[in-house]
C-alpha cells in the first residue's frame, strides 16, 4: 500500500505537473479554502482529540496555518525567481544564477500535540516549492487524522498529495520507502530513526524535536511576566515543544512571581480549571500517567506545590501546576516535561541562571524577561538555543519571516515562511560561458612562463 502510494506520487512528479507556478498557487488556494470551509469540523476534531477550545484551535492550528498559506501565496513569485551570482574575474566572461528546484516526493511525519498545524505548515512549504508529498498524521490524534485524510483528497491533487494513516508500523513502512526529503516533528528517539532512513537514500532531513526550554526571570513587571509565562505554558495543557519547561527566577522575585502565577491561572481558567471551557486535556492515559508519576516523584523528593497539583486519569485532566524545589535528579528536572507542570528554580543571579540552563542540551527556544539591555545581550551570547525571545514566550512562532527549528539535540533544519520553501527546494546552480573568447586557455597545460603569472594575477 505505502509503496504503491509513493510510486503513484513519483509518477506524478515525473510528469512535471507540480512545476508550474499556477499549479502551486492552485494547491495553496485549495488548502486555504479547505481550512476556511471546514473550520468548525476541524475545531471539533481538535476538541475531541485534545480538548482544545475553539479559539485556541483557530489561533494555534487553523488560523496559524492559514497565515502561512497566505504568506506563501503573497511571496511565491518572488521566492521562485532565479538569483544572480557574481562571477570572479578569472571566469569572465560568464554569468551564473541559482534557480530553486523542487526536490521530488517528500515525507511529512506529524506529531499529536498540534496535529493539524504541524502536518499542514510543512505541506504548505512543500507545495510552494513544487513537490509531491506523502503525509502521515499522528494516530494519537485519531479524529483530526481521520478528518484530514477525508478532506485533503477532496481539495488537493491526488497525484501529488497522499495521506497515509496508521501507527508505528505504518511509519516504519514509510521509512522503508525512498523519499527525496524527510520532515519529522516529534521525539529525539524517532528522529534518529528518520535520520537513519534519510542516510540510507541519502536524502536531506528536517527534524523538529524538543528540549527543556528555560525562562529566565531577571527583572520587570512580574504580573505581566507571569501572565505571559502562564499563557505559553498552559496553552494546549502544556503539550507544546516551545513552552517554557522551567522558570529560573532570581531569589528576590520568587515569592511574588509565584503569587502572580497563581493569579494568572485563576484569571485564565477560574478556581477549578476542570470546569473551564478554555483549558485542554492530556492526549492519552499513558502521557497522563507519565506526568502523574513525575509529579509524585518530585513531591516524594521534597518539592512543594505552590498551585494546582490535582489530576484525573479518567478525564485526562491535569490541573495547571506550579511547584518549587523539584530534586535535581527527578524526571521534572532532567527530562522535557511536555505537560502543565511548571517548576520554579530559584537562582542567585544571572550567572547562576545561565549555568543551570546550560546543564541541559540546547532547546528549541530560550526566554528571558528583563528591561536591561545588558542582561538581554548576556543571555543571547550565553545560551545556545533554536531561538531566543525577550519578554515573551512561544509567540515568535507566529512570525512567518522568522525561521523555526532547533540546534543540536533539539533539531536539524529550519522552516516557516520562505525558510519552508527553501527547505524543500534545491538551489540549483546554472553557469553559462560563451565559447569565444576562450579565456580558460590560461589554465590549460602545459604550465609555466607567462601563463602562470597571468593565472596568479587573475586568481589573486
Amino acid at each position: 500500500m505505502t509503496a504503491a502510494t509513493v510510486e503513484r506520487l513519483r509518477a506524478g512528479f515525473a510528469s512535471g505537473r507540480t512545476r508550474p507556478l499556477e499549479w502551486r498557487r492552485t494547491q495553496l488556494q485549495a488548502l486555504a479554502r479547505m481550512l476556511r470551509t471546514h473550520e468548525a469540523e476541524l475545531a471539533g476534531a481538535l476538541a475531541r482529540d485534545l480538548g482544545k477550545p475553539a479559539p485556541e484551535a483557530y489561533a494555534t492550528e487553523i488560523g496559524f496555518t492559514l497565515g502561512e498559506v497566505r504568506h506563501a501565496l503573497a511571496n511565491l513569485k518572488r521566492w521562485t525567481r532565479p538569483r544572480r551570482v557574481a562571477i570572479p574575474l578569472a571566469l569572465q566572461p560568464a554569468s551564473a544564477r541559482t534557480t530553486p528546484q523542487p526536490q521530488g516526493v517528500v515525507l511529512i511525519l506529524a506529531p499529536w500535540n498540534y496535529p493539524l498545524q504541524l502536518l499542514l505548515v510543512p505541506l504548505c512549504g512543500a507545495l510552494a516549492a513544487g513537490n509531491c508529498a506523502v503525509l502521515k498524521p499522528s494516530e494519537l490524534a485519531p479524529f483530526t487524522s481521520a478528518l484530514l485524510a477525508t478532506l485533503l483528497p477532496r481539495y488537493l491533487d491526488t497525484d501529488a498529495v497522499a495521506v497515509v494513516e496508521g501507527g508505528t508500523r505504518t511509519a516504519g513502512e514509510l521509512l522503508g520507502q525512498r523519499f527525496d526529503h524527510y520532515f519529522f516533528t516529534g521525539s529525539a528517539g524517532v528522529g534518529r530513526q528518520v535520520m537513519e532512513a534519510a542516510a540510507r537514500v541519502p536524502a536531506p532531513a528536517t527534524l523538529e524535536l524538543g528540549g527543556k526550554c528555560p525562562a529566565i526571570v531577571h527583572d520587570g513587571d512580574l504580573r505581566t511576566i507571569a501572565r505571559r509565562i502562564a499563557f505559553a505554558k498552559f496553552t494546549n495543557a502544556g503539550q507544546t515543544c516551545v513552552a517554557p519547561d522551567h522558570v529560573l527566577v532570581l531569589r528576590e522575585h520568587a515569592p511574588e512571581l509565584a503569587r502572580q502565577l497563581r493569579g494568572a491561572i485563576l484569571e485564565f481558567f477560574g478556581a477549578d480549571p476542570a470546569q473551564s471551557r478554555d483549558y485542554g486535556k492530556i492526549v492519552n492515559e499513558r502521557h497522563h500517567r507519565r506526568l502523574a508519576d513525575a509529579l509524585a516523584e518530585a513531591l516524594d523528593g521534597g518539592a512543594t506545590v505552590l498551585s494546582g497539583g490535582r489530576h484525573d486519569a479518567r478525564r485526562r485532566y491535569f490541573e495547571p501546576t506550579v511547584l518549587v524545589d523539584a530534586p535535581s535528579d527527578s524526571a521534572l528536572a532532567r527530562e522535557e516535561i511536555f505537560g502543565p507542570v511548571l517548576p520554579l528554580v530559584v537562582v542567585q543571579d544571572l550567572d547562576d541562571a545561565l549555568e543551570r540552563a546550560r546543564q541541559h542540551q540546547p532547546p528549541l527556544a530560550a526566554y528571558v524577561f528583563t528591561r536591561d539591555p545588558a542582561v538581554r545581550a548576556r543571555v543571547e551570547a550565553g545560551l545556545r538555543a533554536g531561538a531566543i525571545a525577550v519578554n515573551a514566550c512561544a509567540v515568535h512562532l507566529a512570525a512567518p519571516g522568522l525561521p523555526f527549528g532547533g540546534i543540536g539535540a533539539s533539531g536539524l533544519g529550519r522552516y516557516h515562511g520562505r525558510h519552508s520553501f527553501e527547505a524543500f527546494s534545491q538551489a540549483r546552480p546554472v553557469f553559462r560561458k560563451p565559447l569565444w573568447p576562450d579565456t580558460l586557455r590560461m589554465a590549460y597545460p602545459p604550465y609555466g612562463g607567462w601563463r602562470d603569472r597571468v593565472l596568479r594575477w587573475l586568481l589573486r
